[in-house]
């Protein structure tokens, strides 16, 4: 019964937010005692509500309320702990199924606080003090609550294992070292944990390095996020405004043809009414004529027959119905034709174009790994191989396309090409239709004279013989002059030398994105001529040009497929 009593008395001081007897209590004004901490904290998350209640009847308190200290529960309770009485542990101080529970406690164990690896013993709070109080045993290694220490104890001699085989490395006992790792490299484990703790915060350190380049990386990529929406955001509406300015160019030249249309048919059905009226006078002129003849031709008596012929008037020059057949009726088929032909013209420079515009669609993407390295052998170039065929309103008048616009040959006479503003007026040159972006290759087969083989910007000059003209000559082309024994590269009239083995083949590689330009010999194996560096600020046509022997000079591009 008086244990009983007692227990009653430990509950009654005990603090019911931290279990534990009351330490500085203070009692709130509905009557229930906490410790002062507990109870403040307590209301410390309850700040934001501005609203403070009691833990045990909830009863709730506006405003916060003063908190002073009980000093007659205050003396209570240090009699209590005068008298030896502790408060009766909470029952989240046992030991659970997932705890490490304390070795010296009997019946109900305690939660062990800490582990001593000396005494390879877990020890509860009370249990632990004498490791505190007793000089020996304050020497010993304390850790957090562990159940592997018995994974300390040597397996073969039952000792603690404070040395480390390096040469084996494995922990193991002091009879270890002078039995079966005899002659190894042996230390002790507090100097081994030294040095692996060492090489522990040198990797943590690399890993924190890492974590704040990785940060780094995220708030890039993050940047690179928004400006690919931006990009793309004002893509669309730049592209949708370019469309919308099409598609009305469209409609005011479809408006126009039909207007042009209706009114040359409201002047030419006017024409034909106009003639159709004088028709049908006429008609009715000699009508009335042939009736009057009629009239004449049955009259009986000859004096009077005589007498009225010259009165019948003659007739009048009669107007050429003849010439309305003269030529076959030509009405609108023609326009059809025209628009037609128009419309087939688009189709091809939307098609040829539109190819350009989805290449540079998929060429945005944003590297996040290292970029594909540039090819070494002839098979790897094939896998970007791209066909190429020249666009005859750029060649040069006296330069013959053949072989579906693959071919250039030189010619002495002109080849009556139509006028137009993207030929060479005076340069024996040639672009290329399809424009170049990513990753491409393509190989030209020379013969005759010489050949250079270029890329070049589509604004490039094409008037004149001026260096803004000619292919190497200014910093909108890059061009290879191929002799009969000699190679040169030039780019901005700047000559540079190049060595290599005489190849009637040239490879061209160029990576737009990476700004990599390659020329090759090609013949057995590929040798690389020259190659360039730099950054390319618009799409690239491939050009060529030849010089030399008239009818025999040619420049050919490959199929490579």
């Amino acid at each position: 019964m008086e244990q009983k009593g007692i227990q009653l008395d430990q509950e009654t001081f005990s603090c019911s937010i931290c279990l534990d007897l009351l330490k500085d209590p203070g009692t709130i004004p509905c009557g229930h005692s906490y410790c002062m901490n507990c109870i403040k904290s307590h209301w410390d998350g309850e700040d934001e509500k501005k609203i403070y209640s009691c833990p045990q009847c909830r009863k709730a308190f506006i405003p916060r309320p003063v908190l002073e200290k009980n000093t007659m529960l205050a003396v209570l309770v240090e009699q209590l702990k005068k008298t030896g009485l502790q408060a009766a542990p909470a029952d989240h101080c046992y030991a659970g199924p997932e705890d490490v529970a304390c070795d010296f406690c009997t019946g109900r164990k305690l939660k062990a606080v800490k582990s001593c690896l000396v005494c390879l013993v877990s020890y509860c709070e009370k249990h632990l003090q004498p490791h505190y109080d007793v000089a020996p045993l304050k020497k010993h290694k304390l850790v957090e609550p562990s159940e592997k220490l018995q994974e300390n104890i040597c397996s073969r001699h039952d000792e603690v294992m404070k040395m480390f085989c390096r040469t084996d490395q494995q922990c193991i006992c002091y009879l270890c070292s002078v039995d079966e790792h005899k002659g190894h490299d042996t230390v002790s484990a507090a100097a081994e944990r030294t040095e692996r703790q060492r090489e522990l915060e040198l990797s943590r350190q690399q890993i924190q390095q890492r974590i704040q380049d990785r940060d780094k990386d995220v708030e890039l990529l993050q940047q690179e996020v928004e400006a690919i929406n931006g990009s793309a955001d004002k893509a669309v509406e730049d592209t949708e405004k370019i469309f919308t300015q099409l598609i009305r160019l469209m409609e005011r030249r479809r408006s126009d043809v039909k207007q042009q249309i209706r009114s040359q048919q409201e002047t030419e059905v006017s024409r034909v009414k106009e003639l159709q009226e004088k028709l049908e006078q006429e008609i009715t002129e000699l009508k009335r004529k042939d009736a009057e003849l009629k009239l004449l031709s049955h009259t009986e008596d000859q004096t009077q027959f005589l007498h009225n012929y010259p009165s019948v008037s003659a007739l009048s020059e009669a107007a050429d119905s003849s010439s309305i057949n003269i030529r076959p009726l030509r009405y609108f088929e023609d326009v059809t034709a025209a628009v037609s032909e128009l419309r087939d013209q688009l189709q091809d420079v939307l098609r040829q174009e539109w190819t350009n515009v989805s290449l540079t669609v998929t060429e945005v993407d944003v590297l996040l790994s290292e970029p594909e390295p540039e090819p070494k052998t002839r098979t790897q170039f094939l896998r970007y191989s791209q066909e190429i065929t020249l666009d005859p309103n750029t060649a040069y008048s006296r330069l013959l396309l053949s072989e579906g616009n693959r071919k250039v040959t030189v010619m002495s006479n002109d080849q009556y090409y139509s006028d137009h503003p993207d030929r060479f007026t005076d340069c024996w040159q040639v672009l290329s239709r399809e424009s170049l972006t990513g990753r491409c290759y393509w190989e030209v087969e020379k013969r005759g004279g010489g050949v250079y083989v270029a890329v070049a910007y589509k604004n490039i000059s094409r008037a004149g013989f001026s260096n803004e003209c000619v292919f190497g000559y200014n910093n909108n082309s890059w061009a290879l002059f191929c002799d009969q024994n000699s190679f040169t590269f030039r780019f901005n009239n700047i000559q540079t030398p190049v060595s290599g083995p005489p190849s009637s083949r040239v490879g061209v590689y160029l990576d737009h994105r990476a700004g990599i330009l390659s020329f090759y010999s090609v013949s057995e194996t590929m040798t690389l001529l020259h190659r360039v560096q730099t950054t390319f600020t618009q799409p690239l046509h491939a050009g060529l040009g030849v010089y030399g022997s008239l009818g025999a000079t040619a420049a050919e591009f490959c199929k490579l497929k």
